[in-house]
């Protein structure tokens, strides 16, 4: 089984992704061309900051194939939201992207994999 958000991508394209302009400063940080200022403390995620919001790392379509062009440099508001049930808990953030773009809210039985309801194996890249 593919991990869920890579045939999602709902919060890429629902939420502001701000952060501390810290997360840009060095070699395994968030690449500084791909945010724009906020304000002294704070940044965000080029097309995040929109009315309709795409962050510019964001690849492919939305609801069908997606990754995230920086994964492993990827900001922490983006590593803290998590998908719902991949915890083994809910995520409201996740449920209503998913409903805002036609998608239903993930439940436990998305993280079982094709064997009898074991997890889904770790995500290694998105």
């Amino acid at each position: 089984m593919s991990h869920p958000c890579l045939s999602c991508g709902a919060c890429c394209v629902s939420y502001r992704v701000a952060f501390h302009w810290l997360e840009t400063n060095g070699p395994d940080a968030v690449p500084v061309e791909l945010v724009g200022t906020l304000n002294p403390r704070e940044v965000a995620m080029l097309g995040t900051d929109q009315p309709q919001p795409r962050c510019v790392a964001l690849a492919g379509a939305p609801g069908s194939a997606v990754s995230c062009s920086i994964y492993a440099r990827r900001p922490s508001p983006c590593r803290e939201l998590g998908a719902s049930y991949e915890d083994g808990t809910p995520s409201d953030q996740c449920d209503r992207a998913r409903i805002r773009h036609g998608m239903v809210a993930l439940t436990p039985a998305d993280w079982a994999d094709s064997k009898g309801g074991a997890p889904a194996p770790p995500l290694s890249s998105r």
